[in-house]
């Protein structure tokens, strides 16, 4: 049975067994993995097979993230074995940074997997998508046993993940799905570990995964998640997080700098001076310190760069999720459009010089506007996660996850790109109530958004009528008022869609009567032309 099977299985049919392929398309696979095997042949000037399994723990793909974090791992007291499919990097490897450290190379995945002690834990940073596919392949060919362990540590989609793990439970090895952030300095001390897959290779990958991880108040950065795809999805809202996050300090300059006229040693200023309260952050550290940094002549650097922005698309995968689900996660979604509409750096520069607008010109108060963006920015990053773990509290009933969202937090407190001192009140509030319905309704937060929302509603205006385009922000303070409404007028939508669709509504409780019974769809007929035929499913 070939592993290679379609990625683009829907969610609801991800969790049956994968379906064997046909003669002709397992013709096709064993030709791929013959190509794939010539690739991983052993050198015969210098690969041997070790007689003794010497290896606590393996990593394959050799790039700065897969060296860093064997580097972290051998500083933790396990012997790592590494490979590449390019094997010349190994050698660079052991006679470089590896060299005196607990570290064994491999020219093959034959000699990668005889060198592991079992069961083995064997880890793969490589490329997203069929690399994956092909590597767990290639392993199952070299030796890979019942009782294995891989780990996927690189940006998979979960439904591959689903996939994947239900797949090898059938061959009898443990599949690991985890979310790996905090870049190459997270990887090489800390970063934050986010597992999900089969559980029954928890106990066996806990020791080195904890170790390694990022420590917050003396707890490991890591934590189990949950089954399948559980950890990659924790992952891939994180991703969304942290473009929403990216997004809202991005405004934040674009006031500071066309509103207010301030330079970037002045926005730098700032940035420190925010990074000392509630908005401590690594975020806002880097901008501080991009702020800071001129170039050889003398300017600042940040002026000189395009701004277009690039994506890899795990925002875009938490915006799609979210509108599958029915989430309003806008902020997330708000993040993902600024950067497409970034993009279009051509035609926003033929707009520029024919559509009109207002044009800042500032005469007040800098400090308070500051204090009031300052405002801002905190309530819309509150929205941000308020949206995020919503999210995810959704994809658990979906999907059958027992994600413990107090842990999350935790995982998140450190090592990774989002880290701030923020999440340890998010943390506080799920521990202290771990069915707390909403984040906004954490004392602590309904709190802090109360004393923010005068200076959010400042900024958002402020936007408006300078022309300075706010989307995090005014998205964010669109779904705080939108969520406090009791009475949205998608009363208004229910009965346009009745109207041309005969598509039905139902009628508030308190007029409910015979003619129009509570919890009945109802079909009306508004012109007396229409006919009294309606939709048979109601969809609210």
């Amino acid at each position: 049975m070939s592993l290679l099977l379609p990625t683009e299985l829907s969610l609801r049919t991800s969790t049956a067994h994968p379906t064997p392929p046909s003669a002709a398309s397992t013709t096709t696979s064993q030709q791929r993995l013959g190509t794939i095997s010539r690739h991983f042949d052993p050198r015969s000037t210098t690969a041997s097979m070790s007689s003794e399994p010497v290896g606590d723990f393996g990593l394959i793909g050799l790039a700065v993230m897969g060296q860093n974090l064997i580097m972290n791992a051998a500083d933790h007291g396990f012997t790592v074995v590494a490979f590449n499919r390019t094997v010349s990097k190994v050698d660079r490897f052991l006679e470089n940074e590896a060299q005196g450290k607990s570290i064994v190379g491999a020219h093959s995945l034959e000699e990668f997997v005889s060198k592991l002690k079992k069961p083995r834990r064997m880890m793969m940073l490589v490329m997203a998508g069929k690399p994956v596919d092909d590597f767990i392949e290639a392993l199952l060919k070299a030796g890979a046993e019942p009782g294995d362990i891989i780990i996927d540590g690189g940006n998979s989609h979960f439904p591959d993940t689903n996939r994947r793990t239900q797949y090898l439970n059938q061959k009898g090895l443990r599949f690991v799905g985890t979310g790996v952030s905090g870049g190459e300095e997270g990887a090489r001390y800390g970063p934050s570990i986010m597992p999900g897959g089969n559980e029954e290779a928890w106990p066996y990958v806990k020791d080195v995964l904890q170790s390694i991880s990022a420590k917050s108040d003396g707890e490991a950065c890591c934590q189990w998640v949950g089954d399948e795809g559980a950890g990659h999805y924790v992952k891939m809202v994180h991703n969304g997080i942290e473009y929403g996050d990216m997004q809202l300090i991005s405004e934040a300059y674009d006031i500071m700098k066309r509103g207010l006229g301030m330079s970037c040693k002045e926005m730098g200023d700032t940035f420190a001076q925010w990074n000392k309260g509630v908005l401590d952050s690594f975020l806002i550290e880097i901008t501080r310190d991009i702020m800071y940094y001129n170039d050889e002549d003398g300017s600042p650097l940040v002026e000189k760069i395009l701004d277009a922005a690039g994506q890899k698309g795990t925002g875009k995968w938490t915006a799609i999720n979210a509108l599958d689900m029915g989430q309003p996660v806008t902020l997330i979604g708000e993040a993902v459009f600024a950067r497409c509409l970034s993009s279009l750096k051509g035609e926003r520069t033929r707009a520029s010089q024919k559509l009109n607008g207002p044009t800042p010109n500032f005469t007040g108060n800098k400090e308070e506007v500051l204090k009031n963006l300052e405002s801002a920015l905190y309530a819309s990053k509150i929205i941000s996660y308020a949206q995020g773990f919503m999210l995810m509290q959704n994809a658990a009933k979906e999907y059958g996850w027992k994600l413990q969202k107090p842990e999350i937090a935790l995982m998140w407190r450190g090592g990774c790109i989002i880290r701030s001192v923020f999440l340890k009140d998010i943390t506080s509030a799920y521990r202290a109530n771990p069915d707390l319905e909403n984040l906004l309704f954490a004392d602590f937060f309904n709190d802090a958004i109360h004393k923010a929302q005068g200076g959010w509603r400042d900024i958002v205006s402020k936007g408006a009528l300078w022309g300075i385009p706010t989307p995090a922000f005014s998205t964010a303070l669109s779904f705080y008022d939108g969520f406090r409404t009791k009475d949205l007028p998608a009363n208004i939508l229910q009965a346009q869609r009745d109207y041309f669709g005969a598509h039905t509504f139902r009628i508030k409780p308190e007029f409910a009567s015979q003619t129009y019974p509570e919890g009945k769809d109802i079909h009306v007929n508004w012109t007396g032309r229409g006919g009294n035929v309606s939709a048979s499913t109601y969809t609210a």
